[in-house]
């Protein structure tokens, strides 16, 4: 059993479902994308994402008719596997099709562009051997990662925010995608403890030097499951 929590980008809300690995992930379509195959190789009974990846998944397996390979999607940054920005921590991009045809590979990655339902499909040579397709939010604070979050952000990248922080012993921030106070303390502490201005606001140098300290540690006994 997971527990999937679910940004919903129309109500700017936190949705939380207690999912079996053979269940569908929430809001897709039927059973195209089970809980398992979201979860790909990441051993974490919290599982995240949002509303408009998976709309963004029902458009494109819709349109393609038929079943798609899921080779990698959701990790948690202390599992590492991608890199230090990664959307796949955000829960909102997907590795698809490494079992299909180069030819095969080419039309999903084609169609995916063609939809438009993506922010990013990343392009045939620099993943020859699978898709990638992501659906992530912006504008990024740095370069291709990710956005600015401060006191009262609501989404997915306060969760890769607090399970940055509390991986890394800064505790008190939870784990729930909702930038409160203690979010707010927690991320100043860690800010002090680099040499960056304390400002309580996740900003390009700030995810810089969390992801980087974050990405691929393991999990500590600080980690936090809701």
């Amino acid at each position: 059993m997971a527990t999937i929590l679910v940004y919903n980008n129309y109500s700017n809300n936190m949705e939380i479902y207690q999912q079996a690995e053979s269940d569908p992930m929430p809001y897709s379509t039927g059973r195209t994308l089970l809980v398992r195959e979201f979860r790909g190789s990441s051993d974490s009974s919290v599982l995240w994402t949002d509303v408009r990846t998976m709309e963004a998944w029902n458009a494109t397996r819709n349109a393609w008719g038929r079943n798609i390979y899921v080779g990698f999607a959701f990790k948690r940054i202390w599992e590492g596997g991608h890199g230090y920005q990664s959307q796949h921590y955000a829960g909102v991009a997907l590795d698809l099709a490494q079992t299909a045809t180069p030819e095969e590979r080419n039309e999903l990655r084609n169609l995916a562009s063609r939809l438009g339902v993506w922010v990013y499909v990343e392009p045939a040579y620099l993943t020859p051997t699978w898709v990638h397709v992501d659906r992530r939010l912006g504008p990024p604070a740095c370069p291709a990662g990710y956005p600015l979050v401060r006191r009262g952000s609501v989404n997915q990248y306060v969760l890769v925010l607090q399970d940055a922080l509390n991986a890394l012993g800064y505790t008190g921030s939870g784990l729930d995608g909702i930038f409160g106070g203690g979010t707010q303390r927690a991320l100043i502490n860690f800010q002090r403890s680099r040499g960056l201005s304390p400002d309580g606001i996740a900003g390009c140098a700030t995810w810089t030097a969390l992801t980087r300290a974050a990405r691929g540690i393991g999990r500590t006994p600080t980690v936090v499951n809701p």
